[in-house]
């Protein structure tokens, strides 16, 4: 994807935090970006912060969408395309964490975070397939390092997120093919509002929400024969 000004993008769970510092980073590249939120004020609200602080080559959408139901999720693929006339870029990055023992974690909590950070994912993707088909598209998920590294209290969420690793993953090999390429992000302690958190000084050795900005254009700009599909990022100093 060499010339990026000529691109559209849909990135789920867009109003804050990673999801935000994504589509920060796609407006300032010139790509246009519709993102989704739980409800169509929050969603609209971010758009119109994202706008205010883009440079006018590109701009930005907010739409009202629940990444648990899949026809929620095809009708913002939809609008996204009829807005910008096609979809390039599609960022499943929205989801949640329910912690606790297995003794503890009601079946609400669990469905809601299998929901939310596995079938989100998937439903994203295929609202999405065939424009990604036709339009040699680039598909990426935002996983955690807790996709590959279990943890106690972490059954639903380690569930959810080895499963969207290994989704990805699975995915890249049956895509290729078509000219679509797939990564999964997973990074560690991000600095976000995830779970009720409200960064501040304390959270500065952290990744912040433009590092996976950056790294989300860089491959973006890379070379079309080579793919990265599975990054692990960590904070280079955490406290010791």
């Amino acid at each position: 994807m060499n010339d990026l000004g000529t691109k559209s993008a849909l990135v789920t769970g867009g109003t804050k935090g990673i999801g935000y510092g994504i589509a920060a980073a796609l407006l300032k590249e010139g790509i246009n970006v519709a993102i989704t939120g739980r409800t169509k004020e929050t969603a609209e609200a971010a758009a119109k912060q994202l706008n205010a602080n883009s440079n006018d080559s590109a701009f930005a959408i907010g739409l009202e969408a629940d990444v648990r139901n899949y026809e929620s999720q095809q009708n913002a693929a939809n609008i996204a395309i009829e807005k910008f006339g096609g979809l390039d870029v599609v960022i499943a990055n929205a989801g949640l964490g329910h912690f606790g023992s297995v003794e503890e974690l009601s079946i609400e909590q669990w469905q809601e975070t299998i929901d939310t950070n596995l079938s989100g994912p998937f439903y994203s993707l295929r609202a999405s397939l065939d424009q990604l088909k036709k339009n040699k598209g680039y598909f990426i998920s935002i996983s955690s390092l807790a996709g590959t590294n279990f943890f106690k209290g972490g059954s639903a969420y380690n569930a959810s997120k080895f499963g969207l690793t290994g989704f990805t993953q699975a995915a890249m090999l049956d895509l290729r093919n078509y000219g679509i390429k797939v990564s999964t992000i997973m990074p560690g302690s991000v600095s976000t509002h995830f779970n009720g958190n409200e960064p501040d000084g304390n959270d500065a050795w952290k990744i912040q929400k433009e590092d996976i900005g950056k790294l989300v254009i860089d491959l973006l700009k890379m070379n079309p024969r080579t793919l990265p599909s599975k990054i692990e990022v960590r904070p280079t100093m955490p406290p010791s």
